[in-house]
């Protein structure tokens, strides 16, 4: 009997039906948050692709690196991205903007509206927060600088990875860059050609499962926190529920409810100048200004989603202390 996943009722029967309306905390602009939020940003993931292929980067520069043309369009300077060959207009766009100190990451997705010499313009089609756990179980920002130049191999760098950021696109071409995390040894496992990685607890989304259903092949890249090296990797994505597999990844004897195999695996190791420039280890402090509570808060009252579900959240998340409390408890206690 198959242990892959082939549609979406299968895979949403393993991971639990969503808490509440899917997109209650998506807004489809800049709103004061985020913009606050990209200004304290030195650090991003970024993805582009279509159905030709993926490619994932890193970028990075000084504070609030990346320019506002207006709530809806952002503007990457070329130069801060590592890589920036594969950007075509019209491609899936997504990205993870990091501050120092803080694990939530602000998404910023939408298209490739313009490339010239000096900068990439994307079309904003969808901003949130999202939440902490990936950062935390990698142990992101209290990692110390890694001052070793020696090679690593990938099978050894996919060995001592912590975070993975997961690049797949839908069928319509949107993109999804999706960070994971886990403790060396229990983020990537390689056999031959193949490799595997966990599904952890989070926001039930599925987003980048819905889109290896629909379009399979995969980019990636994976590192560990406070080395510039990176690996990256591509191949042809799988869900499945084997229980050997899944064992294998098992924190505290709590076993991942799905695992996702690549095949046809392609990778490569280089050195990140972003993160060269960058630095961010050992990290500084967090910008006073920057609450995810409040954030989460202010994204939920301005999305566009209707209906008694959302209005029941919206009234909830008004509670003094909730929304904080509600964190701090989902961080504690479902980690794994």
């Amino acid at each position: 009997m198959s242990t892959f996943i082939d549609d979406v009722a299968a895979l949403q029967a393993c991971v639990g039906a969503l808490p509440g309306p899917r997109d209650l905390k998506v807004i489809d602009f800049l709103d004061e948050h985020a913009l606050r939020w990209l200004a304290a940003s030195p650090l991003a993931f970024a993805m582009s692709g279509d159905r030709d292929g993926l490619a994932v980067t890193v970028a990075g520069g000084e504070r609030g690196f990346v320019g506002i043309g207006d709530p809806r369009r952002v503007s990457l300077p070329r130069a801060s991205l590592d890589d920036s060959s594969n950007l075509r207009i019209g491609q899936g766009f997504g990205s993870l903007f990091l501050v120092p100190c803080l694990g939530e990451t602000l998404r910023v997705n939408g298209r490739v509206a313009s490339i010239d010499d000096t900068h990439i313009g994307v079309a904003v089609e969808e901003c949130y927060l999202h939440c902490a756990k990936a950062l935390i179980r990698s142990a992101f920002w209290s990692a110390q600088p890694d001052r070793s130049d020696a090679p690593m191999p990938p099978r050894a760098l996919a060995q001592a990875s912590r975070l993975m950021l997961l690049a797949t696109i839908d069928a319509e071409g949107r993109a999804d860059l999706s960070p994971k995390g886990d403790p060396a040894g229990l983020l990537l496992q390689v056999e031959g050609g193949t490799a595997w990685y966990p599904d952890r607890p989070g926001n039930r989304r599925v987003d980048s499962f819905r889109n290896i259903l629909a379009q399979p092949y995969i980019a990636a890249i994976a590192l560990v926190p406070g080395s510039t090296r990176i690996l990256h990797l591509t191949g042809h994505a799988r869900v499945s529920t084997d229980a050997a597999m899944r064992e294998r990844f098992a924190v505290d004897s709590r076993v991942p409810k799905l695992v996702t195999r690549i095949d046809a695996l392609a990778w490569r190791v280089e050195d990140s100048a972003a993160l060269r420039r960058v630095q961010p280890w050992p990290a500084t402090e967090a910008p006073p200004d920057l609450d995810p509570a409040a954030i989460f808060k202010a994204h939920v009252k301005l999305s566009r989603e209707g209906g008694l579900q959302a209005a029941l959240v919206r009234a909830a998340v008004s509670i003094p202390g909730l929304m904080r409390r509600g964190l701090a408890s989902d961080y504690a206690k479902n980690l794994y």
